[in-house]
């Protein structure tokens, strides 16, 4: 399971409302190798492809493949706009180290 905060969400669906082509896209939760640990944390607007898991929080639906759910499972995806910078955190209960502003993990 994937929780959004309700800053998290509100932001998604204010990003989604200002995508042109945006109608059937939904925000791609993903793990991809890279970053100073080894994976790193990536977030999209995407088409559904076959062997997604639509996964819902806060009213909003967004997709994750199998591979990065397994990453991410438990984990937990906010918003900040405060003063240290505007962005996505995603705290992971799995990760063992992070770097790179917590973007990164092992």
């Amino acid at each position: 399971m994937i929780t959004l905060t309700p800053r998290a969400a509100a932001q998604i669906q204010a990003m989604k409302r200002e995508l042109e082509d945006g109608a059937d896209k939904r925000l791609r939760v993903f793990v991809e190798s890279g970053g100073c640990s080894g994976f790193q944390y990536g977030m999209s607007f995407d088409l559904e492809k076959p062997g997604d898991q639509v996964l819902e929080s806060e009213g909003v639906p967004f997709l994750m493949d199998a591979t990065s759910l397994a990453y991410l499972d438990g984990s937990s995806i906010d918003f900040d706009d405060g003063l240290q910078g505007k962005g996505f955190e995603i705290k992971n209960p799995n990760a063992q180290s992070t770097c790179g502003g917590g973007k990164s993990f092992a």
